[in-house]
């Protein structure tokens, strides 16, 4: 694993410097003076956000309709099964909840789920599967839980309810994500990409841990600019 923080695009960006920002090789210090939660953001900060979340929401719904009528079409052909696919997730202070994404992947075999520290299991991921995740359509059913204020459209993205238990009591910094609400997109998943592997996980926990102490207008901007780049070149995915 590298000690520096890269651009899995390929691309060459001006690499921001984030205040206060910790070394995914460095613990650090655990607890900060004055770790933030979703109250302590200043108000004019909070209701932007909430503004911005609420206008993207009804924008992404209205894609979710298009591309998810396109999906029935394709789907007998590609991806065989049922549209979407729900899970619990852990939200805001550890409370529980549904969230949506268009399927795909095949379905697990009876009562086989998946380990916390396992890798994913990209064999069951279809081929029309793998576009949808790659350009992150499968995602636009998020936007209802954006809706209704169980998401935002930035914040730490969402464990499995199971998983985040397991994570919460085994990572460092992981506890500190339920203090705001989880997001669509995120610091680490623009800095760091996919995690399913403990030592992953654990820089994606720092990540947010950074986030959660140090948002900002400026840091939202920086994370959705930066997502856009994501969702066109196709990395961090899988």
């Amino acid at each position: 694993m590298r000690g520096e923080l890269s651009n899995r695009s390929g691309l060459s960006y001006p690499d921001i410097r984030l205040k206060g920002e910790l070394s995914p090789l460095e613990p650090s210090v655990l607890t900060p003076p004055a770790l933030k939660a979703w109250a302590d953001w200043p108000s004019v900060f909070r209701l932007c956000k909430r503004g911005l979340d609420i206008v993207s929401a009804l924008l992404g719904l209205f894609l979710a309709l298009i591309f998810g009528g396109v999906l029935l079409l394709l789907n007998p052909f590609f991806n065989p099964g049922p549209l979407l696919f729900k899970q619990q997730r852990m939200g805001m202070w550890g409370r529980p909840f549904t969230m949506w994404k268009f399927r795909s992947m095949t379905a697990a075999a009876d009562g086989a789920e998946r380990d916390p520290t396992s890798p994913l299991e990209v064999d069951r991921i279809t081929p029309l599967g793998q576009f949808i995740r790659r350009s992150r359509i499968d995602e636009l059913p998020n936007f209802w839980s954006v809706l209704s204020g169980e998401m935002a459209l930035v914040g730490p993205r969402p464990d499995v309810w199971e998983h985040a238990k397991w994570f919460s009591q085994n990572i460092r910094y992981y506890k500190y994500r339920v203090r705001v609400r989880p997001g669509i997109t995120g610091l680490a998943q623009i800095r760091g990409g996919y995690a399913d592997e403990v030592i992953s996980i654990s820089r994606k926990a720092r990540y947010d841990y950074h986030y959660i102490r140090h948002g900002s207008a400026m840091l939202e901007l920086y994370i959705i600019l930066r997502t856009v780049s994501v969702m066109i070149f196709g990395t961090g995915a899988k």
